[in-house]
Parts: C-alpha cells; structure tokens; sequence
C-alpha cells in the first residue's frame, strides 16, 4: 500500500484542480503554491525496493478522501461526501482448459459516488483516481473463461442525505476453469462518509461462493484459489450522503 512520491503529489494536485475549476492548467503553475510534506521512508514516501503495488489504486484514493475530508471544513458548500474510495482491484489467472493456453485479466469495479452539494452522487461510476472504461460482458466471456451471472446496482447502498450517495455495484463472476484469484480493494470495514450530516454509504464486500452456493466472506485483500463453478460477487461501497435528510429535520 506504499504510493510513492509522484502519485502523493498526482493525488493532491487532482484535489486542487477540483476546486481551482477547470481553467487551471495542469502543469508546474498549479503545483508552485502547494508544500507537499512527505518523509522520507513514510506510506508516502517509501524508500526504493518497497512494494508499491496498491499506492496507485488504492492509497491514492486515501490520500484524495483525507485532502477533501480536511477542506469540506473550509468550504462547506463545495466538497463533496466521500465516494466509494476503492477501485475494487479484481485480478484472475490460470489456464484455459477449453483453448489449452494460460489466460489473465485484470479489472476495476465501479461504485457509488458521494454526493454533491446540490444534487445526488451518480451510481455505478468510477471516481477520483480511477479512470478506466466498463469491460462489456460479452467481450469478457468471449475472451477468458469466464461467465458473468450478475452485474447490476447495489440498490440502497448509498448514503441517505439531504442528497444521497450513488449506488455501488454487484459483479458476481462464475469460473469455468480453475483459477487463482487476488483482491485487493478498500472500504470493507470503515465507509465512505457522509458530509454535513448526511450518512455514510454501505462498506463493500467480497464473498466467494464455493459450488455457487457455500459462501465464504473474503478479506478486503487476499489472494486465493477457485475450482470450475465457484462464484466470485465483488460488491462495491455506496457513496456518502451530503446535508441531513429532509426526514430528520
């Protein structure tokens, strides 16, 4: 989970831009009035040879959350609530015993967004750090041995408020050959916040159903094995909600 230096000051500066509003350039004009403090040796700033493999994907969006948690104290009606804060990080490899050639893929999974200031979070979105296209179902199972038994919103996992947080997603993948599987995802035990009174989203969760049926409730990061028939669901964290709900005035 060590980020190194760049994606720390990457992180900070796509804060800044956020509130400075598009007509500010991305370039060094941005990053000349920000002092970024960053040990060396620290979860920001690691030394070389230390494994970096979630700062990109993961810490950065920690980095992103905490920078607006700290300013929607300075500017209420501009920040906000938290947003899913995870990419849900799916990586599987194996064989293809129907090809008879090894396979790997890799996805991110998207969530809910927190809500604005003046209107809901959008569901089933990818936010912040993110950045990356929906991989069509028909595309995934044509090419890797995988089937996609459901994907669809997490109905109600976004925080109730004055304006309430996106809906994440449910992603449950089935194996058609045997398979080893790694996770490495965020917001499973903590949730999004919510801003101003309003509710935090729902954490997310990953369970693996043995046979399709055991389930088996996964860590927020692990790497584990998966025979032909077993089902994956990578359910995503829900948005923040911004303001109390009009119900609890």
């Amino acid at each position: 989970i060590n980020a190194p230096h760049a994606v720390t000051v990457s992180a900070c500066l796509y804060v800044i831009r956020c509130i400075v509003g598009e007509e500010a350039p991305a370039n060094q004009g941005c990053l000349r009035p920000l002092h970024i403090i960053t040990p060396r040796g620290s979860l920001l700033n690691p030394e070389p040879q230390r494994g970096v493999a979630g700062g990109n994907v993961e810490t950065s969006q920690r980095i992103t959350d905490v920078l607006f948690s700290a300013l929607a104290q300075a500017l209420p009606e501009l920040i906000p609530a938290a947003s899913q804060g995870t990419m849900n990080n799916l990586l599987i490899g194996g064989h293809d015993l129907a090809r008879e050639k090894p396979f790997v893929y890799y996805e991110t999974i998207a969530g809910g967004m927190g809500a604005r200031t003046t209107k809901d979070g959008i569901s089933g979105i990818h936010t912040h750090m993110t950045n990356t296209m929906n991989t069509p179902i028909e595309a995934l199972e044509f090419a890797f041995p995988l089937r996609l038994k459901r994907y669809a919103l997490r109905r109600g996992s976004g925080g109730r408020g004055q304006y309430n947080g996106g809906d994440g997603l449910i992603r449950d993948v089935e194996f058609l050959t045997p398979a080893r599987v790694t996770i490495l995802s965020e917001r499973r035990k903590f949730p999004p916040p919510g801003f101003h009174g309003g509710h935090h989203g729902e954490t997310g969760e990953n369970v693996l159903l043995r046979g399709g049926f055991e389930e088996v409730h996964l860590a927020g990061k692990e790497t584990f094995d998966v025979e032909a028939g077993d089902v994956l669901s990578i359910r995503t964290p829900g948005g923040g909600g911004w303001g109390e709900p009009d119900d609890e005035e």
